[in-house]
């Protein structure tokens, strides 16, 4: 008979079904036992296996010690200043989107914790512009020759020159898994102000170019207002407060007015159905979507707002392929897609400095099986 564990804190196990709004059928079936028997714990009247403890931990995204330390939570250090922030403004975040909020804290934690031990001359800090008392166009303008961005453009250059200034820029992955914003749910990015690395994350969606616009959203919470935040399709539609501020600075940043003169509006079509035709030069350029332009469009006095409502009613009336994730035969790149060249790179230095192990990099790195990291080391050697 397996020895069973009776030193639990149970006081920690309620807070966290509570923390997650889950009940405790839902937890007895995700660790594993019958309802009867989880009751038979939280009495005192029975322990748990360390297996069950271990589920119990890898359920809450605590470790396994959480549950061993005597006396209450203390909410204020278990959850950072920025989840509190996230959780006020979205409450009935599910319990697998807080989950991954605190894993994204973790792992930029990693991250600071590898980099401060580089040479500082080759470690890129955080320096924001000073955006303050510019208007949005203006500062949309300063933040994107900040960027140093050029004509062409799309998610990955957008992605690569927002870490190229000591950002962190996370991408949810396809699959299911930790790493994963589910597809039902609304919340399409996040960001995490830090004023030595915010993080940035984006969810995969259908289209690189509404990842773009999610990205340049979330980076303006962080530029203009210095602030952590969440966001949903609703907020990318916003059209007051901070939300409708992120928007318009995106719209500037992505298309400034020097793209509109490109435009002819000469040669915009009748019907909403062949705008994405006319706008499909620049679109491919700019890396962004029909919306965005007609958008900027729209708000600069060039296109009645009729059109693009139009437009917009037209685009969510088509049914788009599901996507599937794609193949996983790449599975040694998915790092890099999910957390980016300056994460993956700081890891696969400190491995081979000899600073962490390959065990460790392989948990730093989504968990890759030991052949896919060497996979992933060649990858980056051959670029």
């Amino acid at each position: 008979m397996m020895e069973r564990i009776q030193s639990i804190n149970r006081e920690r196990i309620a807070w966290c079904c509570a923390d997650q709004g889950t009940s405790r059928e839902a937890l007895a079936h995700a660790i594993g036992i019958t309802p009867a028997n989880l009751d038979k714990v939280m009495a005192g009247e029975h322990g748990l296996t360390f297996n069950q403890l271990r589920k119990l931990a890898d359920w809450s995204g605590r470790g396994i010690l959480f549950f061993m330390e005597p006396g209450p939570v203390n909410a204020t250090k278990v959850h950072s200043p920025q989840f509190r922030s996230l959780n006020n403004q979205k409450p009935e975040l599910s319990a697998r989107l807080k989950q991954l909020i605190e894993r994204v804290e973790r792992q930029r934690e990693v991250f600071l914790s590898l980099r401060d031990e580089l040479d500082p001359a080759e470690v890129t800090r955080f320096q924001p512009p000073d955006l303050q008392g510019l208007d949005l166009a203006t500062a949309a303008s300063r933040v994107r020759h900040w960027l140093g961005l050029g004509d062409q453009n799309g998610f990955d250059t957008y992605r690569q020159a927002i870490e190229a200034r000591g950002l962190l820029v996370f991408r949810s992955n396809g699959y299911g898994g930790a790493w994963q914003i589910a597809k039902e749910s609304p919340i399409l990015g996040f960001s995490l102000y830090d004023p030595a690395c915010p993080v940035i994350v984006v969810k995969k969606q259908d289209t690189d170019t509404r990842q773009s616009f999610t990205l340049m959203h979330e980076l303006g919470h962080v530029l203009l207002h210095r602030t952590s935040s969440i966001d949903d399709e609703t907020d990318l539609h916003a059209s007051e407060g901070h939300e409708r501020e992120a928007n318009a600075f995106a719209g500037h940043l992505l298309v400034p007015d020097t793209f509109l003169a490109r435009i002819h509006d000469d040669e915009r079509p009748v019907e909403a159905t062949g705008f994405d035709h006319w706008l499909e030069p620049q679109r491919k350029a700019w890396g962004v979507s029909t919306e965005v332009i007609l958008r900027r469009l729209m708000d600069a006095g060039r296109l009645p707002a009729a059109d693009y409502a139009a437009y917009r009613q037209w685009i969510q009336q088509r049914v788009l392929p599901e996507n599937s994730g794609g193949s996983r035969e790449w599975r040694h790149r998915e790092p890099r897609h999910i957390f980016g060249d300056g994460y993956v790179r700081t890891v696969l230095d400190a491995m081979h400095s000899q600073r962490i192990s390959l065990t460790k990099a392989s948990t730093y790195l989504d968990h890759l099986k030991i052949a896919d990291l060497h996979q992933l080391e060649r990858y980056y050697a051959g670029l």
